[in-house]
């Protein structure tokens, strides 16, 4: 099945729990306890099974978060939207709701000059998968096969930079959420390095010089 350009995902999500964070679906449910997190969680396996599309559920006390891809083709397509749709049908069901604050993708990126050289490091190292994906910015990452730690991203770098540590973290968020997080990281003795690609990312750095990026889907279309 065809993958879908994430202008059209964005439009056909919205008003629902679902976001769309670095090529996949993502949303948070609260069960309020954990055993209506594991009915909510077997009723997803039942039509995960029927639909022979199966999500990533993590259960945990007071939440359930599921994220949606198509692994086949590492990108989102109707299966995915179908499913969501199944998933928050359910949710409904059960009466649940979205869990408050929304979901957010935590990301490590490494700057290097010579990526084909450095990559191959940091995927024995962390013993990650290369993941491909129309919304990856055409380079391959690297992710746990196991779905649980961040994924992480090669920067290419024309020449040594000094100026700052050469790893930092990529955090995605929702739109609505950035500019709260971006105040609460100044108030907690941050810096706002640069808006120059807002609303795609913001640069922050603590008081030491480490950086974050909080980043947004919007301009992603």
């Amino acid at each position: 099945m065809g993958t879908l350009g994430n202008a059209e995902i964005k439009q056909r999500l919205s008003g629902t729990e679902w976001h769309l964070f670095v090529g996949s679906l993502h949303a948070h449910f609260d069960t309020g306890d954990f055993a209506r997190g594991v009915e909510f969680v077997r009723r997803i396996g039942e039509a995960a099974d029927a639909a022979n599309h199966h999500p990533d559920v993590d259960l945990r006390y007071g939440y359930v978060a599921v994220v949606l891809v198509s692994h086949d083709v590492s990108a989102v397509t109707e299966h995915d939207l179908a499913m969501a749709a199944q998933v928050s049908a359910i949710a409904a069901d059960l009466g649940l709701q979205a869990a408050p604050g929304s979901p957010q993708v935590l990301e490590i990126a490494v700057d290097a000059i010579d990526i084909p050289v450095v990559r191959p490091f940091w995927k024995a190292a962390l013993g990650y998968t290369d993941t491909y994906g129309d919304d990856l910015d055409g380079d391959a990452r690297l992710s746990d096969p196991r779905g649980r730690g961040p994924m992480v991203w090669f920067q290419q770098m024309d020449a040594p930079r000094t100026d700052r540590n050469r790893i930092h973290f990529d955090l995605t968020v929702a739109f609505a959420d950035a500019p709260g997080r971006i105040e609460e990281i100044v108030a907690a003795g941050g810096s706002l390095l640069s808006d120059h690609a807002a609303p795609r990312f913001w640069v922050l750095a603590d008081p030491e010089g480490n950086e974050v990026c909080i980043c947004t889907p919007q301009g992603r279309d």
